[in-house]
């Protein structure tokens, strides 16, 4: 399985141009199986969604994950997630402490073998404080539920280490993940973005999916990772490049 995580950034490019198709046509080129994109609805007032969620079903195969108590965004606090297969078994719309409207989508995805895959799409806040606070939420409601392999991508705006750092709060957890540079992205030298999970082994290979297009689209870069559930690849690692 390759999973992605990508800040469209509300389809505005490095060049100023609002284009939720070109938008649309790096995710079609990723080709994940399982995509959390951040950014994807509009900020202020009525959330409304952004990309043609009709044209990715049919170019992609991608569908998202239904949230309730919205009824023009395609996801919740600009946090969509998007899959190919599986049978949606839980959804948890998480409301982020902070200053700033934050949120996290939590969804339980049945695959084929009857096994149950987590994936928490995130986006914190800005500010280090936020930030710290929005990881020991999440740390609770997932230590609240029952255990399931995890894999947590987002834009987690942080890129420092330390006792300081929400990284070093999720590592109880997740672990330290790959300090891929994805931001700016037309030069990435902050790993803004990340992809991590709570069991050794469960995600190899995490990188950027650096095309002219996705350089232009956004100012940050998709990551991208293959996914393995127990000793048996879900898809094999040449998938990425």
């Amino acid at each position: 399985m390759l999973v992605a995580s990508y800040n469209v950034h509300k389809c505005v490019g490095v060049d100023g141009r609002f284009d939720p198709a070109r938008t649309s046509h790096v995710i079609r080129e990723i080709g994940a199986d399982v995509i959390a994109l951040q950014e994807a609805d509009t900020r202020f007032g009525e959330r409304r969604g952004l990309l043609d969620l009709a044209w990715m079903e049919r170019e992609t195969g991608l569908f998202p994950v239904p949230i309730s108590g919205v009824s023009k965004a395609h996801g919740w606090h600009g946090n969509v997630v998007l899959f190919r297969e599986g049978l949606v078994r839980d959804v948890h719309q998480v409301k982020l402490p902070g200053l700033e409207p934050r949120g996290a989508l939590m969804t339980e995805l049945e695959l084929k073998d009857g096994s149950t895959f987590r994936i928490i799409a995130a986006h914190l806040g800005l500010l280090n404080r936020s930030r710290q606070q929005q990881a020991r939420m999440i740390l609770d409601i997932l230590r609240s539920r029952e255990e399931h392999p995890t894999v947590l991508m987002g834009d987690l705006n942080e890129w420092r280490l330390g006792d300081r750092s929400s990284l070093n709060t999720l590592a109880t957890v997740f672990g330290l993940p790959a300090a891929v540079p994805s931001f700016p992205s037309r030069l990435p030298v902050l790993a803004l973005d990340r992809i991590m999970a709570n069991r050794p082994g469960l995600i190899e290979v995490v990188e950027t999916h650096d095309s002219a297009l996705a350089r232009l689209a956004s100012d940050h870069l998709p990551i991208k990772a293959v996914v393995k559930l127990g000793s048996s690849p879900i898809a094999a690692a040449s998938e990425i490049g």
